[in-house]
């Protein structure tokens, strides 16, 4: 585990050269907010860490519901009993292992590493607007449909998930990188993963924190690159299907 602190913010980073997963703890005045939970081997780096720090975990956060966020996170509730978890109401099905879709969702199947056995039952369900401590709730769906980003409103630091990746260059969710793919393969719809991304961008934020990636200081030029990259990606593959319509509406008759 590699750990990274930025202000208030500490990344902890598992398996960094390999296959890195990364989790955030949030320093505040009463304490410490984890956001995600990473893998099912993580529960004892992360309890290190807080204890390096000084401050008792009291909020476990959720970004979203894929297995390499929640990994650990019915081992922590357990050496953890009183920290309250959050997570989007959206994805709070998804951590219940239920993957179907609401009726005015895009009808594109959730992807990536769903949980089947975590038994955390969620104690807050959030939504756009909500605070927790330092952190503004924002909701970015795209990666997954209840996938959420924190704004911390002190240092105006954006901590979010895998709406965005950094491994390998920076790329909105669902943009491949040859070099890291995955997360890419894991989202659900690019389309609300770009309008998310704008969002965040709207925000002007002075660091951007990711799941997959060492963080990124005054991101707003590789914000822009990112999403020009995908508006052009996904206005190429609008145009793809709109001719493969075409060619076969014309051998049709």
């Amino acid at each position: 585990m590699k750990i990274t602190r930025e202000g208030d913010l500490y990344q902890l980073a598992f398996l960094p050269r390999m296959f890195p997963v990364n989790c955030y703890l949030v320093e505040e005045k009463d304490g410490l907010t984890l956001i995600d939970a990473a893998m099912p081997f993580s529960a004892k780096g992360i309890m290190k860490a807080a204890g390096g720090i000084g401050k008792p975990i009291k909020r476990i956060v959720l970004t979203h519901a894929h297995d390499d966020h929640v990994g650990a996170l019915d081992e922590l509730k357990g050496l953890l009993p009183q920290a309250e978890v959050f997570i989007s109401a959206r994805d709070a099905r998804l951590l219940k292992g239920d993957a179907t879709l609401d009726p005015d969702e895009p009808q594109t199947p959730v992807r990536g590493a769903v949980p089947k056995k975590v038994m955390t039952v969620p104690d807050v369900l959030l939504k756009e607007g909500d605070r927790i401590g330092s952190l503004l709730a924002l909701s970015t769906p795209g990666h997954t449909p209840g996938s959420m980003s924190f704004l911390d409103v002190r240092s105006n630091a954006v901590i979010a998930g895998d709406a965005l990746q950094l491994r390998a260059g920076i790329a909105v969710a669902g943009q491949v990188k040859l070099l890291f793919p995955f997360p890419a393969l894991a989202t659900w719809n690019k389309s609300e993963a770009l309008d998310s991304v704008k969002k965040l961008r709207d925000y002007s934020p002075s660091l951007l924190a990711v799941g997959h990636g060492t963080m990124l200081q005054n991101p707003a030029a590789q914000l822009d690159l990112a999403i020009a990259a995908a508006e052009r990606n996904l206005a190429a593959s609008l145009n793809g299907r709109s001719s493969h319509y075409h060619v076969a509406k014309n051998r049709s008759r």
